[in-house]
């Protein structure tokens, strides 16, 4: 009875305050800019970066070596954009995203070993070894999965957002999706819900420039983020290789959800390096295109602009011996942590009720 009233009187309420929702605040009112970044958030930013890049490239030798098997999608390239958004929020928010995960993990503070023991099938991964690269997720880190079903991400993070606003913890969920997703019938149902009942979701529109194998230019009409107007919905672009202009955009966007104005779009361009999985040659576009988007690089700036505010060569270097000595480590962890015995094909399908 408890549930029900609750729930009765929250939707009460959301259908009490329409009128009010009309008014949105000015973006920039709720915008909690702050000064420009110190050298050791630098540093920060681009440990995690790096961390990023450096377990990507691992994971696609192991796939190589025929340790990972299954899909195996990978965020090389993308780094800036789940880096900067996690730079700037609270621990009560929550996040999910696509198949493209690894990073997201990492970002959310997930262990390396767990993620990588995971993708090799182990008993010492996240998910036991059984979900393999798209299902595993952390409760204590409000990491609620990669997931397999395009727009799926979006439906579910939807709920969490509902969730949050049911329980009153000032949280916020971070709901990640492609572009390619961004075409799914799911997602302009997640927006009407989640406008109606001003649900603290940010959508986030990880841009790559490709759905699959397919170009935004031959799949997406128009501007993505501005797909939630209809709704009112507010959006933006940003870009997504630079980790400050991903920051900022974000810290705005989260301050205004986090406000009890509703839900955010953030479409973030960015680019992989790699194909849509470990599987695609990527022949659907030249080698001078990749590497004219590589001069872009999200690491490479942010390590300049490092230099250029006098951060030592041998910080930097520190830094990457770090990262170099966790991605090794994960590694060997994987291929030594045991693979589930056969009887465990039987456990873990379904929930037993008493």
């Amino acid at each position: 009875m408890c549930v029900n009233n609750k729930e009765g009187k929250f939707l009460a309420s959301t259908s009490k305050n329409k009128s009010a929702s009309k008014k949105k605040p000015n973006l920039k009112a709720v915008s909690n800019s702050a000064s420009n970044p110190t050298l050791e958030e630098m540093k920060k930013l681009y440990r995690e970066m790096l961390l990023i890049r450096r377990f990507e490239e691992k994971a696609g030798q192991l796939y190589g070596m025929g340790l990972i098997g299954g899909f195996c999608h990978l965020y090389i390239g993308q780094e800036a954009v789940v880096t900067g958004i996690n730079s700037v929020q609270e621990t009560q928010d929550s996040v999910i995203t696509t198949y493209r995960d690894h990073a997201h993990m990492l970002a959310c503070g997930m262990e390396a070993r767990g993620i990588m023991a995971e993708l090799t099938g182990r008993e010492g991964g996240y998910s036991r070894g059984k979900g393999g690269s798209m299902h595993m997720f952390s409760k204590e880190k409000l990491f609620f999965g990669g997931h397999g079903i395009v727009g799926a991400s979006t439906s579910i993070g939807t709920g969490l957002g509902f969730s949050h606003k049911y329980r009153e913890d000032n949280g916020v969920c971070i709901a990640y999706m492609g572009d390619g997703s961004a075409n799914q019938g799911q997602v302009a149902e997640c927006y009407n819900m989640a406008a109606l009942w001003k649900l603290p979701v940010l959508y986030v529109i990880e841009n790559n420039k490709y759905g699959m194998g397919t170009s935004t230019a031959r799949h997406a009409a128009g501007q993505l983020y501005a797909r939630g107007a209809g709704y009112g919905i507010p959006g933006e672009q940003v870009d997504g290789m630079d980790v400050f202009a991903v920051q900022a955009a974000a810290r705005q966007a989260l301050d205004y959800v986090r406000s009890g104005n509703g839900p955010y779009i953030l479409e973030v361009m960015t680019y992989r390096y790699r194909g849509h999985s470990m599987s695609d040659p990527a022949n659907y576009r030249t080698k001078d295109e990749v590497e004219e988007r590589k001069g872009n690089d999200p690491i490479a700036k942010l390590k300049s602009m490092m230099a250029d505010q006098d951060v030592s060569e041998d910080d930097i270097k520190s830094i990457d011996k770090e990262i170099k000595a966790i991605v090794k480590d994960s590694a060997e962890f994987s291929q030594e942590s045991p693979e589930l015995p056969p009887e465990e094909l039987w456990t873990d399908v379904l929930v037993e009720v008493e």
